[in-house]
Parts: C-alpha cells; sequence; structure tokens
C-alpha cells in the first residue's frame, strides 16, 4: 500500500501553548490529510500524554511554557520507550545555536513560522518513512548483510541514524565517536559503508574521509556525510576529500534511501 493511503491513519500531537497557533497549525494538518490530532500545552502534558497516547508524530513549537523543545526531545530521546519517536519543530527561532542540537537529535523536519503547507505535507509523509519498514532495494548488496560504521560524537544522532537504516532492512551496523575511533575499526572490521558526522572531536569527518581514500585497504568504501553543517561554505567542495555525497541534517529518510542507492549501485 502506498503511504499517502495511510497518511489519514496517522496520530499526531500538537505541543503548542497558543491557542491562535494550534487553531493555524491544526488547519494546515488537516489540510494535508491528517484526521487524529491531540493538544499539549507544555513539556509536562507532553511527557504525561507519551504514556497513554504515544502518537506516530509530535509536532512542538521551540518555546514552551516549562522549557524549550531542546529540553523536550532531551526527555524524549532518554527514555527507552519514547527514543524513537518521530519529531518536528515548527518555530520561528533561526538562531542556529538554539537550532544545532534539536538537529543532532534527529528530528524530521524544522519549519519556519509562517510555513509552507507543501514542506508541511513533505514532513509528514517523512514520518510515514520512518515508521514504515520498506527494505530498500540495492543491485549489488543485500541490505541485511550490509555492513555500516555510522561515526558520530551524538548519541542521539547515531540512533536516529540507526533507526532510519533499519527501517530500511539495514541491521548490521557498528558505531564509532570520532574519525580516529572509526579508523581503527575500519581496519579491524569488514565494512561496505561510512556514514559520518562532519564535526567531531579527535578526527572530524573531512579528516576521516582523506584518511579513508589514502589507505589502500579502506579507499574502496563509500562514505555519506549527514552534518547540521551541509550548507556551510566550508563544505562545499568536501567531494574533493572522497566524500561520495552529503545531506544535511535533520533529513527526510527517503532522501537517505536515494543517496543510498547511488552510492552503492
Amino acid at each position: 500500500m502506498e503511504p499517502y493511503l495511510e497518511i489519514q491513519d496517522l496520530s499526531l500531537l500538537l505541543v503548542e501553548p497558543s491557542d491562535m497557533q494550534k487553531k493555524v497549525i491544526a488547519k494546515a494538518l488537516e489540510e494535508s490529510g491528517i484526521k487524529h490530532i491531540e493538544f499539549a500545552n507544555n513539556i509536562a502534558e507532553t511527557l504525561a500524554l507519551l504514556d497513554s497516547f504515544p502518537p506516530d508524530l509530535i509536532i512542538s513549537a521551540m518555546y514552551l511554557p516549562d522549557g524549550t523543545a531542546n529540553e523536550l526531545i532531551d526527555a524524549i530521546r532518554n527514555n527507552e520507550k519514547t527514543e524513537d519517536q518521530c519529531f518536528m519543530l515548527v518555530s520561528s527561532e533561526s538562531n542556529e545555536n538554539n537550532l544545532g542540537h534539536l538537529r543532532q537529535a534527529g528530528v524530521l523536519a524544522i519549519l519556519p513560522k509562517p510555513f509552507n503547507n507543501k514542506d508541511l505535507t513533505r514532513a509528514i509523509y517523512s514520518a510515514l518513512d520512518f515508521i514504515i519498514e520498506d527494505e530498500i532495494n540495492l543491485d549489488l548488496f543485500d541490505p541485511r548483510r550490509l555492513e555500516v560504521l555510522v561515526v558520530d560524537d551524538s548519541l542521539m544522532s547515531q540512533k536516529y541514524v540507526s533507526r532510519t537504516l533499519n527501517s530500511m532492512g539495514i541491521e548490521q551496523i557498528q558505531l564509532a565517536e570520532n574519525g580516529q575511533e572509526a579508523i581503527d575499526m575500519l581496519y579491524t572490521g569488514d565494512f561496505d559503508l561510512i556514514i559520518t558526522d562532519y564535526n567531531m572531536p579527535e578526527m572530524d569527518g573531512r579528516e576521516l574521509a582523506r584518511a579513508v581514500r589514502h589507505s589502500s585497504e579502506l579507499a574502496h568504501i563509500p562514505i555519506l556525510m549527514v552534518s547540521s553543517n551541509a550548507g556551510d561554505s566550508k563544505l562545499a567542495n568536501i567531494t574533493q576529500e572522497g566524500v561520495d555525497a552529503i545531506c544535511g541534517k535533520p533529513f527526510e529518510p527517503k532522501v537517505i534511501r536515494q543517496l543510498l542507492t547511488q552510492i552503492l549501485n
């Protein structure tokens, strides 16, 4: 069954203290085909509702009466029962210092206020892609046997990338916290793909890519960089370091699927 046939079955939790904004966003969601919407005003109400009403997607404002979306996502990700929860931010916030943590935590989308209904619908479909497991079709690899090394110093980001890969049937995943640890693992393992962040301690993603490409033993391994700095000018020429593709955070699962198909086939 195609995902669009199931969009009306999605359940959403809208976390928004403003009654006016609730009406605006709820109307846009209904126009996108969403029929099941619950509401919360703050972090405490949200966490309480997650116990009794686990939604398919949480859409939250940045600033809430008892904290911020950063604190809310931390509480969600640090709970084993809710750590895989799909989460999206709708906010007029533009300060990257405040948004960076959410990107690392694995939000599906960050939409501005006012938002475009097309972008909202696209983000909802990302939730569907994340929820509905659909094995990726690769010409040269069996996804279930694909050996992937995910390199990221953020535990939340590691989990989100891994969960996205799991939804595609990719299960053989190992984790490293920085480029140096990754290099050590690459020489002792047998990996088919490297997915790495850019900003990391010890050895960053650029240095990791350079080390891999300069090694006769490792140079054949494709590298996908997933970074919250994807639009930064310093990453404009990252492919010259041997990175096969780059994707920004937050990312849509279907984009990762397309990039993996491209670089692995």
